[in-house]
């Protein structure tokens, strides 16, 4: 047993930097989850719900509007792959930046798109993408928020990689929402 272990800590990276996690809201939660995780160095996505006040909120409270939560994804990713600013970058290019009343067809405040920051460094670089995005867009034509990451909830397992388990109805709400017919009329070729 002991020849085992020790020949499991030799395969093992000397210091393997630990990973990190960024939340980010874009609207429906499937579209997020399935973006993010096409990026090299992305470990996990997880769907799921922050920004509220209601512990525990289910996917119908959520959705109905009230809570205060936003559809939301939380990234595990490997900081020596992909960067939180090059994961804020992937972010800004799949939401439509000026959409003050959701995303694309999901409408209300739980539809909001906003970057979460959980520490100093994320709202620094978090805030710098928003003062860009400003920049490009014009002052008053940005909705996106930058906010403190609060309590982040994961949605019920059938939300869970939606994509993958039912492609049909998630390709067919995909392009029925017009999402990258808008990406691509925002941020031009995708």
């Amino acid at each position: 047993m002991r020849r085992i272990l020790i020949a499991l800590l030799l395969t093992l990276p000397l210091n393997a930097a630990p990973l990190a996690k960024a939340v980010f809201a874009g609207g429906c939660f499937w579209c997020m989850e399935s973006d993010f995780e096409k990026v090299k160095g992305v470990v996990s996505v997880v769907s799921g719900f922050t920004g509220g006040k209601t512990p525990n909120p289910t996917y119908d409270q959520v959705s109905m509007g009230g809570t205060g939560h936003r559809e939301s994804v939380e990234v595990t990713y490997d900081p020596a792959k992909v960067t939180y600013g090059q994961l804020v970058d992937v972010f800004w290019r799949n939401i439509d930046p000026m959409d003050f009343e959701g995303q694309f067809c999901d409408k209300g405040q739980q539809y909001l798109a906003a970057i979460f920051w959980r520490d100093a460094e994320q709202r620094r670089i978090a805030e710098i993408s928003l003062s860009n995005a400003k920049r490009r867009f014009g002052e008053k034509n940005v909705a996106t928020d930058v906010l403190p990451l609060g309590p982040f909830y994961p949605a019920e397992e059938y939300h869970q990689d939606y994509y993958k388990k039912n492609p049909i109805r998630y390709h067919f709400y995909r392009a029925g929402c017009g999402r990258d017919a808008r990406l691509k009329k925002v941020w031009g070729r995708r």
